[in-house]
């Protein structure tokens, strides 16, 4: 799904949270590894591919069976993708603020809104992923006695806070479109990674 580069239709939550499952069930079928060009279409893509990443090896690092060797594999990828993430979440901020500079927004003058667009579509992605392996746990069998109500109630609660995030990232982009709301990038300046800043690593 291709996503309206207008700046009043680059953030539609109805639109985003469509692309979200369709990318999910994909994936879930046949992962496809996304090379998305810097488009900001694409680069939600690929913040919704890295939080899919993550969300199976958080998994596969919680598997105690699975040996010592495997756990610290996960966790070092975890590591790698948990960058790529956040590089994905500040891109989505920098195109947003790209686009809208050629309208003269976001106004200077407006009210500062610490969280970005990117990081609410980073918490929508994270949302999208509950929801679908909740749904899942709706269909497991055979399963635990109450297992299939206990996260029928769950999936409710999830579809409503989605529902609710997505709704305040219209308004949020409302109210920037029309001068009132000002974000900026904020940058994670991660150092885990960085083997120039991590004392761990630097010290060896």
């Amino acid at each position: 799904m291709i996503l309206p580069m207008a700046s009043a239709q680059l953030i539609r939550g109805e639109r985003i949270l469509q692309a979200f499952d369709e990318w999910t069930a994909r994936w879930h079928q046949g992962p496809i590894v996304p090379n998305p060009p810097d488009k900001f279409d694409a680069v939600i893509e690929g913040l919704h591919y890295a939080n899919f990443e993550l969300w199976h090896h958080e998994d596969r690092a919680r598997d105690v069976q699975s040996g010592d060797a495997a756990i610290a594999a996960a966790k070092r990828a975890i590591d790698l993708i948990n960058q790529r993430r956040n590089d994905q979440i500040e891109r989505c901020d920098e195109l947003l603020l790209e686009e809208l500079s050629a309208e003269k927004l976001p106004n200077p003058q407006a009210e500062l809104h610490s969280e970005t667009p990117g990081m609410m579509l980073d918490r929508l992605s994270i949302l999208s992923l509950k929801m679908y392996h909740t749904r899942e746990e709706t269909e497991r069998i055979p399963s635990p006695p109450g297992h299939r109500e206990r996260n029928l109630r769950r999936l409710m609660i999830l579809e409503n806070q989605r529902n609710d995030l997505a709704t305040c990232l219209d308004r949020q982009w409302q109210r920037v479109l029309s001068g009132e709301l000002r974000f900026q990038v904020y940058r994670q300046l991660k150092m885990y990674n960085d083997p120039d800043l991590n004392p761990a690593l630097y010290d060896k």
